[in-house]
């Protein structure tokens, strides 16, 4: 989905992936008169849009509020998912093999893209396996209602009335029905998950029929995640990044994706490849490292293209699976340092963490229940502070910490 809007849709990403349950149009309620009256203004902005009234009858005319979409966007989960978890509930056997399998099946295609936009097949199979587990889950919400229900919602409504405008260009353009516009109950189509505005930019024909249907065609949906990579900056002949060992007595305030060096530079302190070999003295390449599950779990090393990854879909966690996702399925090894299997955290331990975080002076970037770039920030240097390892994981040695100096005073 577009790099602007993850961190609108992570939500529906998560539900998506393990299925939500879906509301037919029968089971949808009752549309309010507020509904009703912002529907009124959609339809006049899509005729001065210029789109003919049979559709705007069509789509808009027929249009259901559904609630239940508000509720999923605001929904906020209970707890938070370690990277254990997120990991290898995604980038697990049946995946990997099922990668390889298409791989293998659709190499003529990704030589092909490979050679005109600069993008290595396995990275195109693993944003397919880890946006729709290779077409398997597609969603089955109807776009034009959630998207309409979003834009009559005060909180964004300008954006998703453009998406909204955007899906209905679509329909005009390619001839869909309603029947074929389901997707995500974020507004997200197809097998890569694409927002209409995505859908409008990006998406090219990879079967050479006149159309692009992100649905039914594969080597449409394949070329199209070429030529949306391509145009977000992906670096042609980079990897994404690396598992790495670090060095006994690493200084861990270095990791976080804010402090770049050379990888030459990362070298020289000691650090090596997964495998043991030295890390290429490279000058010119520049990376950042990230412990996604503190010191006792595995660290990367992640270059430019980490952070296209992280333009399509704005979690980290996303980020290292779709790269881990991608090395497998051309015959790479798990991880060396495998992650704890801790259980996760719940989100009001999160955001009790940064609200008592930030009044000890430690800035974690609001009280969200994230524990985002800020938070860990903030964890490192309060660990930093108290004598402890500074990873800036949300350990139990920091809530014991905490609690003691709550004791104190």
């Amino acid at each position: 989905m577009h790099y602007l809007v993850t961190s609108i849709l992570l939500l529906a990403s998560t539900y998506s992936s393990v299925g939500v349950s879906q509301q037919s149009r029968v089971e949808q309620t009752q549309q309010s008169p507020e509904f009703s009256q912002c529907i009124q203004r959609l339809s006049d902005r899509a005729r001065a849009e210029g789109f003919r009234e049979p559709l705007i009858e069509q789509t808009l005319g027929q249009v259901q509020e559904i609630k239940r979409v508000i509720a999923l966007d605001k929904k906020q989960p209970e707890f938070t998912q370690s990277f254990s978890a997120y990991l290898y509930g995604r980038v697990n056997e049946q995946r990997i093999r099922r990668g390889r399998e298409l791989y293998q099946q659709y190499q003529p295609l990704l030589k092909q893209l490979t050679a005109e936009y600069g993008i290595p097949g396995q990275y195109l199979i693993a944003f397919w396996g880890l946006e729709t587990n290779y077409g398997g889950y597609l969603g089955k919400m109807p776009i034009i209602d959630s998207l309409a229900t979003l834009a009559c919602d005060a909180r964004r409504s300008e954006f998703f009335s453009q998406e909204l405008m955007l899906s209905l260009q679509l329909m005009d353009e390619y001839g869909y029905d309603l029947d074929k516009m389901k997707g995500s109950w974020a507004g997200a189509m197809g097998n890569t998950q694409f927002m209409p505005s995505t859908y409008v930019k990006y998406a090219r024909d990879g079967d050479g029929n006149g159309k692009v249907d992100l649905w039914k065609s594969i080597p449409d949906a394949l070329t199209s995640s070429a030529n949306f990579l391509n145009g977000l900056g992906w670096q042609e002949q980079e990897r994404w990044g690396r598992e790495v060992i670090l060095p006994s007595g690493f200084n861990y305030q270095l990791a976080g994706r804010q402090q770049t060096m050379t990888v030459a530079e990362w070298g020289a302190m000691g650090m090596v490849m997964a495998n043991g070999q030295k890390l290429p003295a490279i000058e010119h390449i520049n990376a950042t490292l990230l412990v996604p599950a503190g010191h006792q779990g595995p660290a990367f090393l992640l270059y430019d293209n980490f952070e296209i990854i992280m333009k399509w879909n704005r979690s980290e966690f996303y980020a290292l699976s779709v790269g881990h996702l991608a090395d497998r399925i051309v015959g790479g090894y798990d991880l060396t340092q495998r992650p704890s299997a801790k259980a996760v955290v719940k989100v009001s331990e999160v955001e009790g963490l940064q609200q008592r975080l930030t009044d000890l002076g430690f800035d974690t970037n609001g009280v969200d229940g994230v524990m985002g770039p800020g938070t860990r920030a903030a964890v490192s240097r309060f660990q930093a502070e108290q004598g402890l390892i500074a990873d800036g994981f949300p350990s139990e040695a920091v809530f014991s910490r905490l609690a003691e100096l709550d004791a104190e005073q």
